[in-house]
């Protein structure tokens, strides 16, 4: 098992072990995510992985898009 210290000097995971270490996801979940489009994969040969960076960066964007979106919800009065 990959710790995350690990995976911060990985540049790419396999599905599994990103979706474990961002999303505990099981591995047919995390397969299903991947098929979905949820999770950004390329593909290598055979083997699907996961670029680390496309993954932070996505992440990083739904959570400054969440933001964005609580706050003009809060100035609007909705919250």
């Amino acid at each position: 098992m990959r710790s995350t210290s690990t995976a911060e000097n990985s540049k790419t995971l396999s599905v599994p072990e990103a979706g474990r270490l961002y999303f505990n996801l099981s591995r047919n979940g995390s397969y299903a995510a991947a098929q979905r489009g949820e999770l950004p994969t390329i593909r290598v040969g055979r083997l699907l992985r996961v670029p680390v960076r496309a993954l932070e960066q996505r992440l990083e964007a739904i959570g400054a898009s969440e933001r964005n979106q609580g706050s003009s919800n809060r100035s609007e009065g909705k919250v």
